[in-house]
């Protein structure tokens, strides 16, 4: 079942994902497009997540929800 903790988990590795692939295609000198799609991705499902959570998602509660999203695959 897909819950907003789990997209929340999955839109913060996508953006975290992406940070490399940015900074990989600035020193080259080219445009990050693919990378700033993935940041755009990731910042949408997040935002999502938190907008769809009753009262929201403290910050201090993110380590939890990464907790228990990872605890329930394994």
């Amino acid at each position: 079942m897909v819950t907003n903790e789990l997209i929340l988990v999955l839109g913060m590795v996508i953006a975290l994902l992406a940070v490399p692939g940015i900074f990989g295609a600035l020193v080259e000198g080219a445009a990050p497009r693919g990378a700033a799609v993935a940041v755009v991705v990731g910042g949408g499902m997040i935002i999502y997540a938190i907008s769809q959570t009753p009262g929201g998602i403290a910050l201090n509660e993110v380590p939890d929800i990464i907790a228990r999203v990872v605890g329930s695959f394994l």
